[in-house]
């Protein structure tokens, strides 16, 4: 167990930026091309939203660990994504993380056009005064998931990227003390992209 500068940590899980392998729903109707395009600009809105943030935060890639791109090296710490599906490898980020010594660990992806550095406040705020603290997404899924203590069973009998994930989670979370962040909506459809200049401005 190391000892931290803060007992808060940010976890970030995000795809390494490549045509095909990203919002592939959004590529069904924008194109392989124009869903990197908005995949990375999705990117640079999580750098900003987060660089500032007094936890200490650590970027897990999905594929392969890039020497020099948008998370820099002193402000992230890079690693690797490990297991099979998304449940497993976030139950192994969490794990890693308490076992470094962390006591509040939030979890986001990177490609939140509506996320914001007060929603990322006040789920660190929340584990103050609450053992767990989800961010709701539109789509039956979360944005963000924050814990005090390990919980291996919000990773486990999931039915991953549906609309039940939400409700199975909270589920598992009945008896617990429970803080919800308002909802927000992921861009994982062009309808999603819709309602934001920016990005339609994109592939326009």
């Amino acid at each position: 167990m190391t000892k931290n500068k803060t007992d808060e940590l940010l976890l970030i899980f995000t795809r390494n930026p490549e045509k095909g392998k990203v919002k592939k729903r959004l590529a069904q109707s924008i194109g392989d091309q124009a869903a990197l395009k908005v995949y990375k600009y999705l990117l640079k809105h999580t750098v900003e939203v987060t660089k500032h943030l007094g936890a200490e935060k650590w970027v897990y890639y999905s594929e392969a660990l890039p020497e020099d791109d948008i998370w820099e090296k002193d402000l992230f710490r890079k690693k690797l994504q490990q297991g099979e599906d998304l449940g497993q490898r976030m139950e192994q980020a969490f794990s890693e993380a308490f076992k470094a010594g962390f006591k509040k660990v939030v979890i986001i992806g990177s490609d939140l056009f509506e996320l914001t550095k007060e929603d990322l406040k006040m789920a660190f705020l929340a584990l103050h005064e609450h053992q767990y603290v989800v961010g709701p997404a539109q789509d039956g899924g979360y944005f963000l998931l924050g814990m005090t203590a390990p919980t291996p069973r919000l990773f486990r009998n999931k039915n991953w990227s549906t609309s039940s994930v939400l409700e199975q989670t909270l589920g598992d979370l009945e008896q617990e003390k429970l803080k919800l962040l308002p909802v927000r909506n992921d861009i994982d459809t062009f309808e999603d992209m819709r309602g934001h200049p920016q990005l339609m401005e994109l592939i326009n």
